[in-house]
């Protein structure tokens, strides 16, 4: 069985506009992202090489911008955003992103909403 490589990037606090209200799209609030994506093909054994991986920094920033730079309605919109920017990379195979909203305006105690939205290659597109 061949190794699969996964990075994980838990917990980016970013600042956006994204909701329904008015008031969160003029005020803003906290949005916490998780990303996590596995490489196709990794070379075995590993290659302890930036050319051989995703760079999680150009992801962190990639994602930053996403958030902090574009107003989406729904956080499952941001959160497929997120998705269909990182799967166009030539190393990934697959991508999970959660969005976690915070400050929910809704009445009743709660920690937070999230959305998590994954993708994941299929054979036909590894060839």
């Amino acid at each position: 069985m061949p190794k699969t490589y996964t990075v994980r990037v838990h917990n980016l606090i970013v600042y956006g506009y994204h909701g329904v209200l008015p008031e969160e799209k003029r005020l803003g609030q906290r949005f916490e992202v998780d990303l996590e994506y596995t490489l196709a093909q990794p070379p075995q054994p590993w290659v302890d090489d930036l050319k051989a991986t995703v760079s999680y920094v150009d992801l962190h920033e990639l994602a930053e911008q996403l958030v902090g730079q574009e107003a989406f309605d729904l956080i499952e919109t941001l959160a497929d955003r997120l998705v269909e920017a990182i799967r166009q990379r030539a190393l990934v195979r697959a991508v999970r992103v959660r969005v976690r909203k915070p400050s929910v305006p809704i009445p009743g105690v709660l920690d937070y909403v999230e959305a998590e939205v994954a993708w994941e290659a299929s054979d036909a597109e590894d060839s």
